[in-house]
């Protein structure tokens, strides 16, 4: 079907969480049911019996109705799986990139002088094809560095470079294939009216400018903070595709049964209401906007059906894990994961993220976060550099060689060896928090 139209629903009901985007399903979290679990608490000091004498009760959150998930459910090994945590490394080029961005944003504007390639120019501009607009034709106070290639055209940004500020320009240019929704225009011949509107250049990085636009003092102390930061955010990120690995691991084995009603209603009855939302905020019905996507009503409903299902199941294998192990919500490795996310999502507490979400739905993202960490604390993990998509390219390419007998040259961890293997390799994209079809 349309899958891409889906994930881009689906999109809108995974909000809250974060490291949780591994499923083969959904990783999104939308209810949650709450049961009363008993709690002895018996203080036999007959000297304090007036604070301590009975049994209390403590409320336990719970993200599904059923009590025995073993009924709907069969879930795949969780304990002592393995896996590999992978690191990208940081390198000089990486930490050079940051700090030109940097001098980029915090550049200067020119208001004596031409254009030149790597300057940050504001254009409006209007191209026609035979004396007539077409889509993609024109914009104001359109941004782009000169010299990226972010125009798609051949010869329009070269044609910037030398201009003044408040200069009008004509191009003239070949369109290439793909510009327009209009496969007529490709390798039509264009004319672009430009303005420039303004222009900033990137500033010199000195000692001068670090002190007086970051913490630092010095060119190599800011050089250092830089690398620092890198190597946290890589940090994080190796932390976050390892939990989506071991949690995708834990689905892929685990066996649906059979779904409890109640919660699959209400999770179709949740998805339906929040894109009814989505077309209200839009100023359309909702059969508008299923008409944007290509949608047809019996089609959304299939697909309301499959997000409810998947989110059903995800809950039943995370409950029935924290059942299993005596997990719970509110111990402290739940408390610490709450703390992350009012840090990530910059509020100034839980409840903030609750009123903007939903109770149900982050409780939900912080009880497969909590499952997360327990399958990794409970697992063997290798510390590996680069990425997993390095190491599949580069198994795929010695199986190749071993079954047609070439020689490949050992990868031996030189900067060298590793910028010939990246330019080998086609990055991909990854669909986070999509169902499968």
């Amino acid at each position: 079907m349309k899958k891409k139209v889906v994930a881009a629903m689906l999109v809108t009901c995974m909000a809250v969480s974060l490291t949780a985007c591994g499923s083969k399903d959904s990783s999104d979290k939308t209810d949650k049911t709450t049961a009363k679990t008993e709690t002895a608490s018996d203080n036999s000091d007959t000297d304090k019996t007036d604070s301590k004498t009975s049994d209390s009760k403590k409320e336990e959150t719970r993200i599904i109705s059923v009590k025995d998930v073993s009924d709907y459910v069969t879930i795949g090994d969780y304990k002592g799986l393995t896996l590999d945590r992978y690191t990208q490394a940081v390198t000089d080029d990486d930490v050079d990139a940051e700090i030109n961005y940097e001098l980029q944003d915090k550049g200067t504007e020119v208001t004596d002088g031409t254009v030149e390639y790597g300057d940050i120019v504001t254009i409006n501009f209007t191209g026609t094809v035979d004396g007539k607009e077409f889509d993609g034709s024109s914009a104001d106070d359109y941004e782009l560095v000169v010299g990226e290639g972010d125009m798609g055209i051949d010869g329009f940004e070269d044609g910037l470079v030398g201009m003044k500020k408040g200069e009008t320009k004509e191009l003239t240019l070949t369109l290439p294939e793909g510009y327009s929704e209009d496969d007529s225009l490709s390798g039509k011949e264009a004319v672009f009216k430009v303005t420039l509107q303004k222009f900033t250049r990137a500033s010199e990085l000195t000692d001068e400018w670090v002190a007086s636009n970051t913490d630092y003092k010095t060119v190599d102390d800011y050089k250092k903070s830089v690398r620092e930061e890198l190597e946290k955010q890589a940090s994080t990120t190796a932390d976050n595709e390892l939990y989506a690995t071991a949690w995708s691991e834990v689905l892929d084995t685990s066996e649906i049964k059979k779904y409890p009603e109640e919660d699959v209603k209400k999770a179709e009855e949740s998805y339906k209401a929040l894109n009814e939302q989505t077309a209200k905020d839009n100023g359309m019905e909702l059969s508008d906007l299923l008409e944007t996507w290509d949608l047809t009503e019996d089609e959304f409903n299939e697909e309301c059906k499959n997000y409810a299902e998947s989110k059903v199941e995800q809950n039943l294998i995370v409950q029935g894990i924290i059942d299993a192990e005596g997990l719970s919500l509110s111990d402290a490795e739940t408390e610490e994961l709450k703390n992350n996310l009012i840090l990530d999502y910059g509020v100034a507490s839980i409840d903030e993220l609750i009123e903007t979400y939903g109770e149900d739905e982050v409780n939900e993202s912080l009880a497969l976060l909590r499952v997360e960490k327990f399958i990794v604390d409970q697992s063997t993990v290798n510390e590996k550099t680069g990425s997993a998509e390095d190491s599949i390219e580069n198994e795929d390419a010695y199986t190749e060689a071993e079954d047609t007998g070439s020689d490949l040259t050992e990868y031996d961890g030189s900067e060298e060896t590793q910028d010939e293997t990246e330019e080998n390799m086609s990055e991909e994209s990854i669909e986070d928090n999509t169902v499968e079809e």
